[in-house]
């Protein structure tokens, strides 16, 4: 007669009870995946080898303690750089001593280096964009596996960038009446309307730009519906003429552009025909060049490409759908922004967007491989194989939710009946101590 059945039963049960308040302790900790304890019976070994069929057994051991990698509820913070992996992927961070962990504890900053860290200071590993120091611009999808490396995020702003391309996405009205050309038939469209009569124009819309420096001008556009023209060349052989007069900062007197506009009868933008334009430049179908002083100070001109492809003359009013231009002002770095992709974009005063890093994650073919090493950190190990590194979306990786982390899957309802139930399982198995006690008494009494 022995106790360890129940010696063991004690055990097993105080371990099993150590796990739950683990996990009860765990409840709140972002990240945090539960374990669960994972119990074996036990049976003494045969020196003979041979099977008895009346063999008890001596107790139970736990064989493992097994954590739970099953998804955990995402909720929203007030921090930008917060990140939650909804999928099977972790975050890879470079740990102070140089070796490197996985956590989906997303709680970062940045530290005054530019660095995204965990709140122990252990740097985010990622894949970078701009390179932190010659500021060189590498397109995302062109990123590979040489530019994994902790994360930079520079704190220089962004400089002044002149407009070179204008697009231009309106319709013209087919039924707004002709207005007569006062040049000369020598040089039709010469003369410019006048923005104060608006008699002398059909339509009229404007944009800002900006110069060399970074100051911001105006950009007026033109448009005078001339007399239709009718050519047996073309199908059908009625087509309408438009002038368009470009003008800056709202002074005639620097009239930067003039094109007539053909449309043909489908309403498609057909021809354009320069009439004043930079020497020498010969403007394609899809768009017109031309030169513009911008203000006394400028460095140089602004040389601007004028795209009119989406020029439209259909029925109804002239309304513009898009205008737009690629120029900016000089502006500081505002703030930062994540997408579901891990891309860090940051935004700047002037209103540019520039993507800056791209957020790694990190799969194992074994997760409960994995040994954890606190700080809700996990390293890998021969039984979990090793790191697959990703972007996120790819594959099983996940994507990435920004502003949110996820809450620990500890589920406190389970977890306390649990509690009871390895509770009872200790009292049962001390009972059956208390019991053998009584056996043996008995025998002792025996006379």
């Amino acid at each position: 007669m022995a106790f360890q059945q129940g010696l063991s039963g004690l055990n097993s049960s105080s371990k099993a009870l150590d796990v739950i308040s683990n996990n009860v302790a765990n409840a709140s900790t972002v990240g945090f995946k539960n374990s669960g304890t994972v119990f074996a019976d036990a049976y003494a070994s045969s020196l003979t080898g041979a099977v008895s069929k009346v063999q008890i057994g001596i107790g139970s051991a736990v064989q493992a303690v097994r954590q739970t990698f099953n998804q955990g509820n995402i909720t929203t913070t007030s921090n930008p750089l917060d990140m939650a992996i909804n999928g099977n992927g972790f975050f890879e961070v470079e740990l102070q001593n140089g070796g490197y962990a996985l956590t989906r504890n997303g709680q970062f900053n940045i530290d005054k280096q530019g660095y995204i860290i965990t709140a122990l200071g252990d740097r985010l590993m990622g894949y970078q964009v701009v390179d932190p120091i010659s500021g060189d611009v590498r397109a995302p999808a062109s990123v590979t596996a040489d530019s994994f490396r902790t994360m930079v995020i520079p704190s220089t702003g962004v400089g002044a960038a002149a407009t070179s391309e204008v697009g231009l996405s309106l319709n013209l009205s087919a039924d707004a009446p002709t207005i007569p050309d006062p040049a000369p038939p020598a040089l039709p469209g010469s003369v410019p309307p006048n923005p104060n009569d608006d008699s002398t124009y059909t339509y009229s819309t404007a944009l800002k730009i900006f110069d060399s420096l970074g100051k911001e001008h105006s950009l007026s556009f033109y448009f005078v519906r001339r007399t239709d023209v009718v050519d047996a060349a073309t199908v059908p052989p009625t087509y309408s003429e438009w002038d368009l007069y470009t003008v800056a900062d709202n002074d005639t007197a620097s009239l930067t552009y003039n094109s007539r506009l053909g449309f043909d009868g489908l309403g498609r933008i057909a021809s354009v025909t320069p009439q004043v334009t930079a020497p020498g430049v010969t403007p394609p179908l899809n768009g017109s060049v031309f030169s513009a002083t911008l203000g006394s100070d400028a460095i140089a001109p602004s040389v601007i490409e004028l795209a009119m492809n989406s020029i439209t003359q259909f029925g109804g009013k002239s309304t513009p759908r898009e205008l737009t231009q690629n120029g900016s002002a000089p502006g500081e770095i505002a703030g930062l922004a994540i997408s579901r992709n891990g891309v860090i974009q940051a935004r700047y005063t002037n209103g540019i967007t520039k993507d800056m890093a791209i957020v790694n994650l990190t799969t194992v073919r074994n997760n409960n491989g994995l040994s954890p090493i606190g700080n809700n950190y996990w390293v890998e190990t021969p039984e979990s194989g090793g790191f697959a590194r990703g972007e996120p979306g790819n594959g099983l990786n996940g994507v990435i939710s920004a502003g949110q982390v996820e809450e620990s899957n500890v589920d406190l309802t389970q977890e306390l009946v649990q509690m009871i139930i390895q509770q009872r399982n200790y009292q049962a198995n001390a009972q059956s101590i208390r019991t053998q006690d009584q056996i043996l008494q008995t025998l002792v009494n025996l006379r």
